[in-house]
């Protein structure tokens, strides 16, 4: 069966955490977005908020066996992934780990990370929850790390998010919603950790807009 069949076949039953339409396709852009950023298959990945491995499935099979380390609170939609969206055998082949904390601790792996994943999840995460990624991401990441997130940005009508919280369904909650943040309120943050950030665009998935994070270079670049 095709992915993309197993994910509508899942998503009839229960709503899992991401559109069944261009389940594949978006999962697969995900992918194409790291290997632009230089993914090969020894990089070491961490995918923050992997959910049902909507992403995680082609990491998985793209990367070397134990180079994929996924986090998401929502341990029953993890477990669809595991047991559902991989095909059997997949995790004694690869050889992925994964977390179940609320915090994005990514050093719960005692890994050096090559590349830090947040698709989708800027777009539900609260200010304090995406300094907590950036640290961990300054932490856990080589030199030559990057962090590829998604985000919506703040504007006039859609109005730059100050709760606490996070928003949208998770472990905790089955009420919908997305929030916006401002592009200048990330810079200002990863600027203030030695980082730079710029926009590579939006995706066609689903429109969300792109951020590349890295450590700032010798003349204050990239």
């Amino acid at each position: 069966m095709r992915l993309q069949q197993k994910a509508e076949i899942l998503g009839a039953k229960k709503f899992l955490g991401v559109p069944s339409v261009d389940f594949e396709t978006g999962g697969r852009e995900q992918l194409i977005y790291l290997l632009m950023a230089g993914l090969h298959p020894r990089s070491k990945v961490v995918d923050l908020g992997c959910g049902v491995l909507r992403g995680g499935y082609w990491l998985i099979h793209f990367l070397d066996p134990g180079c994929y380390c996924g986090i998401e609170p929502h341990a029953e939609r993890l477990q669809i992934g595991i047991k559902t969206i991989l095909e059997p055998g997949m995790m004694d082949v690869k050889r992925p780990r994964f977390d179940t904390n609320t915090r994005f601790d990514t050093s719960v792996f005692g890994e050096k990370f090559d590349f830090f994943l947040a698709y989708s999840v800027w777009t539900h995460a609260s200010k304090p929850q995406v300094q907590a990624m950036l640290d961990s991401f300054l932490r856990d990441s080589n030199e030559g790390g990057v962090f590829l997130a998604s985000y919506l940005p703040a504007s006039g009508e859609r109005p730059d998010y100050k709760g606490e919280a996070w928003t949208g369904t998770s472990h905790e909650s089955d009420v919908a919603g997305c929030i916006y943040h401002s592009f200048r309120w990330i810079t200002g943050e990863c600027e203030g950790r030695g980082l730079r950030a710029r926009e590579l665009g939006r995706d066609t998935t689903h429109g969300q807009s792109w951020i590349e994070i890295k450590r700032r270079g010798p003349d204050g670049g990239f």
